[in-house]
């Protein structure tokens, strides 16, 4: 498998995924400005889309989405517990929180690397954002991830959008429970390696 990522993107949940279960795999590092990949290839005619993350399979398809790709992997190796079985209560919980970040999280924050976001809108976004993580607190109450005691595909995703925070100089101040959420997740072996990986930290 290839995973074609962007430092710190939306795709290092995908690649903490792929380094919790064990996965062989290859990174493919993708320039989102010129949308070319290290090499040269036109990305376009990888994922027309434009975006990250995007899977490579084995067989020559291309599989997109992050919480498509949480999931697949998941799927791929059931024993490491990442995501609940299939037509569970359980797995819809999961996809329910998988949709959640996607859409609550993962876009509100995102619309702040538009450069052209007007500053009512930038307001607009970050005071949702706020709301968003009274409901996370609320929710996560004394769990330590966000399906229980069990870390899932649903932790990667909401702590790589979180980390966007800091790279917009949010203050998380009012909300200590997800600044030690974010750091307990930060702390797993495999979450270290992808950050290595990409650059992040040494």
């Amino acid at each position: 498998m290839k995973l074609y990522y962007a430092p710190s993107a939306c795709s290092m949940a995908v690649h903490i995924t792929l380094r919790e279960t064990g996965q062989k795999f290859d990174l493919v590092k993708v320039d989102l400005r010129q949308h070319k990949t290290e090499s040269g290839e036109d990305y376009y005619a990888i994922n027309p889309k434009g975006y990250v993350p995007a899977l490579g399979l084995d067989n020559g398809e291309v599989l997109t989405e992050d919480a498509v790709l949480l999931q697949y992997v998941a799927d791929l190796k059931p024993d490491a517990g990442l995501a609940p079985r299939a037509g569970t209560l359980e797995r819809y919980r999961l996809m329910e929180w998988l949709n959640f970040i996607s859409s609550e999280i993962h876009k509100t924050l995102g619309a702040l690397f538009n450069p052209k976001i007007t500053p009512e809108w930038k307001e607009d976004r970050i005071a949702l954002f706020g709301r968003r993580c009274d409901y996370l607190v609320k929710t996560l109450g004394n769990k330590p991830y966000l399906m229980g005691d069990k870390f899932t595909v649903a932790d990667a995703y909401l702590f790589t959008i979180l980390g966007w925070a800091d790279y917009f100089k949010l203050d998380m101040g009012k909300w200590p429970a997800l600044r030690q959420y974010a750091d307990r997740i930060a702390a797993r072996p495999a979450v270290k390696e992808t950050m290595k990986a990409e650059g992040l930290i040494k």
